[in-house]
């Protein structure tokens, strides 16, 4: 292999060796003692936001709610209201902590609109800057997230609670 360049991930092999639980990931999540384990910076009545631990970009957060659905159309309209308010809030949290130039925000239902965790609803809130797919997703087939998880928990934990006291 001489020559060839390599890109080291060792983090990534925790997952690959892992026993894949069939159970939902999000209530798995829902129920940890300690939210820093699961990156869960912030908890609202009817759902929570967890830090995406494979991101498209640095920041890229969910808002799901505790109730295991796979639809809008299943939650109530007090769990609707929630979830939205919690979207909202994650928003302005975003815009604080990383001054991102834009921001996707999305719900995938369903296998064929793209969602990897079809059983359980939950929102994609995505900053989003010029050129950030680079060569290295392109090419590369890979992302660059230049902070450590904690540190952007850490930065979004603090915000969360600051906005809300």
């Amino acid at each position: 292999m001489t020559g060839d360049k390599i890109l080291y991930s060792p983090w990534r092999i925790d997952y690959i060796l892992s026993e894949k639980d069939k159970s939902c990931i999000f209530c798995l999540k829902d129920k940890v003692s300690k939210d820093e384990d699961s990156f869960i910076p912030y908890r609202s009545t009817h759902c929570f936001v967890i830090l995406n631990i494979y991101p498209y970009n640095n920041g890229h957060i969910m808002v799901v709610p505790y109730k295991h659905v796979s639809c809008l159309s299943d939650l109530t309209a007090e769990e609707i209201l929630d979830l939205f308010a919690t979207v909202q809030l994650s928003e302005r949290i975003i815009k604080k902590a990383f001054n991102p130039e834009g921001l996707n925000i999305g719900i995938n239902i369903g296998k064929a609109a793209g969602a990897g965790i079809e059983e359980h609803l939950h929102v994609h809130l995505l900053p989003r800057w010029s050129g950030d797919t680079n060569f290295m997703t392109t090419v590369g087939g890979m992302r660059v997230i230049p902070e450590a998880f904690n540190q952007t928990y850490a930065k979004l934990k603090d915000l969360y609670k600051s906005e809300i006291h």
